[in-house]
């Protein structure tokens, strides 16, 4: 597995060594840990650009050590270039299946982790991405194993999130949830008429294919002998808001969604359910692009 983590001097950059080295990852797994220096703020100022480059370097030193003290396989690299455009440029070139990131940064030269850099990084990827945030006080070490949240909607992007899941090692004791939102049916005009009784059949109907979701996503890990449980929110009509509330009430580690939905593009535009997940979550989001 390749994995290139975007690394400033941020707590925030702190937080995505920390969860990477605390975590298993599979056999032969490759970590590149890059900072980008957007050269546009050093137009006038080459000496400072230099400067600024040597201390970065020292910094990225300093920043991997948890990595190779777990003994992962790390290299580390500077890289001139816009971070919104940079980090999903290198990642594709160097293959990566999975982008790590903060969900804030600081600087006004390095301005590698701002909100709106992890939202462009995440739309336009061509891997997995993934937005660490900081663990709160309420939630276990490692150790003592994860919380994964699976959001599902029978769709293939979610059927290969499970799966890619399924596929990892993940720390003694992790506990997993499904989670399937049936959505309200959207009844358009005043004509035709619709009966109390035909709107509850479509709504029963949206509950029985959110629970068939849910079922099938189980299958991929119950084979990989995770602990397994599922829910089945109440109908709604904003199934990112379910989502992120049920990820609070369980004290998630990290919810792992597809990146797109059963009906296509119109879920990955802003404002989709994925990439709401990964903007407002109080934990960790993966954003999936498995081809599992």
């Amino acid at each position: 597995m390749k994995v290139l983590l975007a690394a400033d001097e941020s707590d925030a950059s702190n937080a995505v060594t920390h969860e990477v080295s605390a975590r298993p990852w599979p056999a032969r797994s490759e970590f590149w840990v890059l900072t980008a220096l957007d050269p546009f703020f050093f137009t006038r100022a080459p000496l400072l650009l230099k400067e600024t480059e040597k201390k970065a370097i020292e910094s990225l030193e300093e920043t991997v050590l948890p990595l190779k003290q777990a003994g992962l396989a790390v290299k580390i690299d500077v890289v001139l270039e816009n971070p919104r455009h940079g980090i999903p440029r290198l990642a594709s070139e160097w293959n990566a299946d999975l982008i790590v990131l903060g969900s804030r940064g600081r600087g006004a030269l390095v301005r590698l982790l701002m909100g709106s850099t992890a939202q462009a990084v995440l739309r336009h990827a061509k891997c997995s991405v993934e937005i660490v945030r900081e663990r709160r006080k309420e939630q276990r070490g490692f150790a003592e194993g994860m919380r994964i949240l699976i959001p599902t909607d029978g769709s293939d992007y979610a059927n290969h999130a499970a799966q890619s899941v399924a596929q990892r090692p993940w720390p003694a004791a992790s506990e997993f949830r499904l989670i399937a939102v049936p959505e309200l049916p959207v009844l358009a005009g005043d004509f035709p008429y619709y009966s109390t009784e035909q709107v509850a059949e479509l709504a029963k109907s949206t509950e029985g294919h959110a629970k068939e979701a849910a079922a099938k996503a189980a299958e991929f890990l119950i084979k990989a002998g995770l602990r397994v449980t599922s829910v089945i929110t109440p109908a709604g009509d904003a199934p990112a808001r379910a989502i992120l509330e049920a990820a609070d009430a369980w004290s998630a580690d990290l919810i792992v969604v597809g990146s797109h939905g059963r009906r296509g593009l119109d879920r990955i535009v802003l404002g989709s359910v994925s990439e709401s997940i990964a903007m407002h979550a109080q934990c960790s989001v993966e954003v999936n692009r498995s081809n599992a």
